[in-house]
């Protein structure tokens, strides 16, 4: 059996980019508001559910931590929205993608540990491998599409004959 270990990134906006937003709140991108009680961070993702109608949807998803070694046997993605995660908890998660096309190979998919004030927004048809909670329980604030049409393909990307797992020193 062939092995492909994934060796995560930390979760980084430029890295990022081909597969969507990172969510987060750094400086100097805020700015002062409500007589200078808060700062405001505008514009962090761009959420586009607009598809055949559709309209955004809020949910709170609470993954549970997965046993590592992990393996990586299917991805999923959303062809008519753009999917948002954003941890409420402040714990660390893995994310898994691939390009936006028709069947990602294994040697397409990236790992990346995003710190718990990181969220990400996957683009239109980004493949992903469904939530990665690390170490204890997480709620993510979600932002999803509802409306008509298919918004879910799934595809297997393990197979008998290979095995994909991940490995990394700040999550064991």
């Amino acid at each position: 059996m062939k092995h492909l270990k994934l060796q995560p990134s930390p979760l980084d906006p430029d890295a990022f980019k081909p597969f969507g937003d990172v969510i987060e709140a750094k400086a100097p991108k805020g700015y002062s508001i409500n007589q200078g009680t808060a700062t405001r961070f505008d514009d962090l993702a761009k959420i586009d559910v607009s598809t055949l109608g559709g309209r955004p949807l809020v949910n709170i998803f609470r993954g549970q931590p997965r046993k590592y070694l992990l393996e990586i046997k299917s991805l999923e993605r959303h062809p008519l929205g753009s999917q948002t995660f954003i941890p409420l908890d402040k714990n660390p998660y893995l994310v898994v993608v691939a390009l936006a096309k028709t069947t990602p190979k294994p040697d397409d998919l990236c790992a990346f540990l995003a710190a718990g004030d990181q969220g990400v927004n996957y683009r239109k048809g980004v493949w992903h491998h469904p939530l990665l909670t690390i170490k204890k329980p997480t709620d993510f604030l979600v932002i999803d599409r509802a409306g008509a049409g298919n918004n879910l393909d799934e595809i297997k990307i393990s197979t008998n004959s290979l095995m994909i797992t991940i490995e990394h020193t700040d999550i064991a």
